[in-house]
């Protein structure tokens, strides 16, 4: 993929892999949204459709088998599944989360063995940092990881884990040394299949209902030293560091929401009819319409320019990160929800897919730090 791309213009490159993903989404994903949603259920056919074409995980190197794209490539990607379904566009999205810190810290013996694994579709990445007691404050949490010879042997509770149960693999953030604060927190792999990992039951969300979130149990998972990623003690560094990156693809799934509603809208208003005419073109419709796509460009333009300077690894990217996501996150709550009201008592129903979006826009408020932690990011990252 391209690595020299103009940061306010996407490469013809760019653009074919646009078509090409929203191609796919729509014939092979889109179809499925509704039911996904309604029965909250994995999206098999969503999976089974990125893995076929290479775009369940495009970011992972050519070294270990993968596409090799650029940042911009995997917000694409997001964006174009998105628009169609939320929670299947959280199978990238996490399959990043989660292998990232071992792209950026492992091991090149890590690297080959679970990258690899993941650019082949031997299995789903996820990413375990928040606890019960240890959401936003993150080093407040309790899993430990106590060394045992050769191996490390893993105690405690994970939530809010996004696709957990069907990912195989895990990185995992776990304390070492309680005295050190961040310090003292290290990053592992953990595969599904190791004794003493187990999950709870899937958490009843508001949206993104076909992603799965339940909690991780480690009950003594004794795993061997050499996977831990990077040296002992520097989890959580780079758990920040991933966050930096990965806050850019919520911000992609964000904009992709509000696209896919705006879309919607707007061919309702121009299909519906009230007193004689069109209701698209009443002034008033029109003008709501006019807020909605100024909104999501300008969200659009941010992630991009996120994006370049994710893949650049710019100083600023923690800034640009943060601002990205939260920016998104907000217009793509307010254009779905203005969705719904240009749908009238239409889209306050589940027979249109407003009222989904709407839900689904929700969490990217939320997740990969709440809104209200991004703006203490960006105050302490001014540009």
């Amino acid at each position: 993929m391209n690595k020299d791309f103009d940061l306010f213009r996407t490469s013809e490159e760019h653009e074919m892999l646009r078509d090409a993903v929203r191609s796919l989404a729509e014939a092979k994903i889109g179809p499925f949204a509704a039911e996904v949603d309604e029965n909250g259920r994995f999206p098999q056919e969503a999976r089974d459709a990125l893995e076929a074409n290479d775009l369940h995980a495009i970011h992972v190197p050519e070294s270990y088998g993968g596409a090799g794209a650029d940042a911009l490539s995997t917000v694409i990607v997001i964006e174009e599944v998105a628009r169609v379904c939320a929670s299947s566009s959280l199978i990238p999205a996490v399959n990043k989360l989660g292998s990232l810190p071992v792209q950026l810290s492992g091991s090149e013996e890590l690297k080959t063995k679970y990258l690899g694994a993941l650019a082949r579709a031997e299995g789903m990445f996820s990413y375990c940092l928040s606890e019960p007691e240890a959401g936003s404050d993150a080093v407040g949490m309790k899993t430990r990881a106590a060394r045992d010879g050769d191996f490390y042997v893993l105690n405690g509770v994970k939530r809010w884990i996004t696709n957990a149960g069907v990912s195989e693999y895990y990185t995992v953030m776990a304390v070492t040394d309680p005295d050190k604060r961040s310090k003292g927190i290290s990053a592992f792999v953990v595969e599904k299949a190791d004794e003493g990992v187990s999950f709870g039951a899937p958490e009843k969300k508001l949206g993104i209902k076909g992603s799965p979130t339940r909690e991780v149990y480690l009950d003594n998972v004794r795993i061997p030293a050499d996977r831990m990623i990077g040296a002992e003690g520097t989890g959580f560094a780079t758990a920040m560091k991933t966050l930096d990156h990965t806050r850019v693809t919520i911000a992609a799934q964000a904009v992709g929401i509000a696209q896919g509603a705006l879309d919607y809208a707007k061919g309702y208003v121009q299909e519906r009819k009230q007193f004689g005419k069109a209701i698209a073109e009443f002034q008033g419709i029109q003008f709501m319409l006019a807020d909605m796509a100024m909104k999501l460009e300008a969200a659009r333009q941010l992630t991009y320019a996120a994006a370049a300077r994710s893949e650049r690894t710019d100083t600023d990217l923690t800034f640009f990160g943060a601002a990205a996501k939260c920016y998104a996150s907000d217009a793509a709550m307010e254009i779905t929800t203005d969705a719904v009201q240009l749908l009238g008592g239409y889209g306050y129903t589940r027979d249109y897919p407003v009222e989904r979006m709407m839900r689904d826009a929700k969490i990217t408020q939320i997740y990969e730090g709440t809104n209200q932690v991004q703006r203490i990011v960006m105050a302490r990252n001014l540009p």
